[in-house]
């Protein structure tokens, strides 16, 4: 008896472990799939890295024609305002001379009203 239960326990495991495993073409069928999957979304991190280094480059470009624009534009503001302190000098000069024509104008008219009272 002991022995009929100790092959009917072989038996048992034996069978268990017999159905229990998994063939290579099963595993080969679910793992497919995901291995298709994964290769799509490693192409598509490889596009999205390339993008990213080609933007990073456009910036680096962009970053450095506007630090090339900020500094000819500051130029552009010491001449303008260099022209400024220019103008409001000439402008303050013309109003000068503007004073002595009138006042050299007054004097030559009245040096002509003297002449004709003569």
């Amino acid at each position: 008896m002991q022995k009929i239960i100790s092959l009917s326990l072989c038996l048992f495991i034996l069978a268990a472990f017999t159905f229990g495993c998994a063939s290579k073409e099963y595993v080969k069928e679910q793992t497919d799939p995901l291995a298709d999957t994964i290769s799509k979304l490693e192409a598509k991190v490889a596009s999205i890295d390339a993008k990213i280094a080609n933007i990073e480059k456009e910036h680096g470009m962009f970053s450095s024609e506007l630090d090339q624009v900020k500094k000819e534009l500051h130029e552009a503001k010491m001449q303008i305002k260099d022209c400024c302190g220019k103008g409001q000098a000439a402008a303050e000069r013309a109003e000068a001379a503007a004073k002595r024509a009138e006042a050299a104008a007054e004097r030559a008219e009245k040096a002509f009203e003297l002449e004709q009272k003569k």
